[in-house]
């Protein structure tokens, strides 16, 4: 594993503990300014997921074009993508992500006693995760050789001395 793949990793890894951190300091101490301080690193963390699932959903598309890619494959790892311990590490995040989301909010379900709480912009967080195991998969992933139906190949992959019909 190079630096590069590490780097993916170690990023995710950051984000989810200031995630968890954030969500947990929030839920103890649900003053107005930590209620504002959740929403606000959730909608960052939401919004570098968006980013990160696009760029990987179109770095995946380019690479398509000569690898059978696959959607599960591609966002949750599986099928020997990556190795176990990414695939274990990513994933580990996103269920942390996950989890932690859904706890913030249904701990912190109301503010104020009405309906609705700022902690609930938690259940945005796990697109961070998703996002970054797409963009490591697209990048790092071992997806196999892309084949078209009837055995025939692609076309840059035609060589001068092979059959044309």
């Amino acid at each position: 594993m190079n630096s590069k793949q590490n780097s993916i990793v170690r990023f995710n890894f950051v984000l989810t503990a200031v995630f968890v951190v954030v969500t947990a300091l929030a839920v103890i101490f649900f003053s107005p300014a930590m209620r504002s301080l959740v929403a606000a690193v959730d909608l960052v963390l939401f919004a570098i997921g968006v980013a990160t699932f696009i760029w990987g959903y179109f770095s995946a598309v380019q690479r398509s074009r000569s690898d059978e890619i696959s959607v599960a494959g591609l966002f949750l790892l599986i099928d020997k993508v990556a190795p176990k311990s990414i695939m274990r590490a990513m994933n580990a995040a996103l269920a942390m992500q996950i989890i932690v989301g859904l706890a913030g909010a249904i701990i912190r379900g109301s503010t104020n006693g009405k309906p609705g709480s700022t902690l609930a912009f938690g259940v945005l967080v796990p697109l961070l995760g998703l996002g970054l195991n797409g963009l490591w998969a697209s990048k790092h992933g071992s997806f196999g050789a892309r084949t078209l139906p009837g055995g025939s190949t692609p076309e840059g992959e035609i060589g001068k001395d092979g059959g044309h019909g």
